[in-house]
């Protein structure tokens, strides 16, 4: 990890938010959206207060990531991955800190909104959000560091966000938008598999003891290849159910660039894997917005 020479102050707090991860947070919106237009039950606002919420969620629990990892020592000067503006010294922690309560902030004014569209069981989705992404790094007993961040992560990626975009617009949930929450859960899980395989070593030694850390190296590549079967299989099981037409099969389409990164998952290790976590992250955005527009055109 090293420090450019030169980056103006807006640089670092757009490096803080991770941009590179928020394609995490816009997939489940599309698809949950795209659900929403194909059963007629499409609403503007609605869909735009979704996204925005998941946004901002996503930059807090980066931002929480960050300062959290810092505190409890789990970030040092040896970690692969990208800079953390905590750890680095190029924002102090408490900025860190007050930046994340005031994306929390935004998200719930965001929330208040959607609970006055939809009632109760926005409120409900919201403060659960919101706990567990404090508890993902922070708290107690961090998830993220006993194993349980790929469950999590999975849970609110994929069916908390895409149910939860969905409802907020027609205010019911019906069984095929709960099975469509599975490839996009699987696929921002493989982003977070990616992070924390390249993270093993570092990880082990802070005592942040991830499922891959737990698993190890081979079986959490076989993680990898199991969470991309899954988000394939699924419209083809939508297909053959007759719930939807042979347009939802379109994520086909990206079934290459999947092969490529089981490909690179197999033999890349440490700092390499970075850009495999990068590519993961695009796949994951294609292969929602593809299932997106299948999804449509199968109305």
């Amino acid at each position: 990890m090293t420090l450019p020479r030169k980056i103006s102050p807006l640089s670092v707090w757009v490096l803080a938010t991770r941009p590179r991860t928020l394609p995490a947070a816009v997939a489940p919106v599309l698809v949950g959206t795209a659900m929403a237009i194909a059963d007629k039950s499409f609403q503007c606002l609605p869909a735009l207060a979704a996204l925005a919420g998941a946004v901002l969620l996503q930059i807090g629990v980066n931002l929480a990531n960050d300062y959290f990892d810092y505190v409890k020592g789990v970030d040092t000067v040896d970690r692969l991955g990208p800079i953390r503006v905590t750890q680095s010294g190029l924002i102090p922690p408490a900025r860190v800190k007050a930046a994340m309560l005031i994306a929390l902030g935004l998200a719930a004014t965001v929330g208040v909104y959607l609970i006055l569209v939809a009632g109760w069981p926005v409120l409900a989705i919201g403060l659960a959000s919101i706990l567990a992404l404090l508890a993902y790094s922070g708290g107690p007993y961090p998830l993220a560091s006993h194993g349980l961040g790929d469950l999590f992560v999975f849970i609110f990626f994929g069916p908390v966000a895409v149910c939860g975009t969905y409802y907020v617009q027609a205010l019911h949930l019906t069984w095929p938008v709960i099975l469509v929450t599975i490839p996009v859960g699987s696929l921002i899980t493989a982003i977070l598999v990616v992070n924390n395989l390249r993270d093993i070593s570092t990880d082990r030694k802070a005592g942040k003891y991830t499922l891959a850390v737990i698993l190890g190296s081979r079986v959490t590549r076989i993680e990898y290849v199991l969470l991309l079967i899954s988000a394939y299989t699924m419209p083809c099981i939508l297909w053959l159910a007759g719930l939807d037409s042979g347009w939802v099969l379109l994520p086909v389409v990206s079934l290459p660039m999947a092969l490529s990164m089981i490909h690179v998952i197999r033999q890349a290790a440490g700092s390499v894997l970075n850009q495999a976590l990068a590519r993961t992250a695009s796949l994951s955005l294609f292969f929602s917005l593809l299932l997106s527009i299948g999804l449509i055109l199968s109305s």
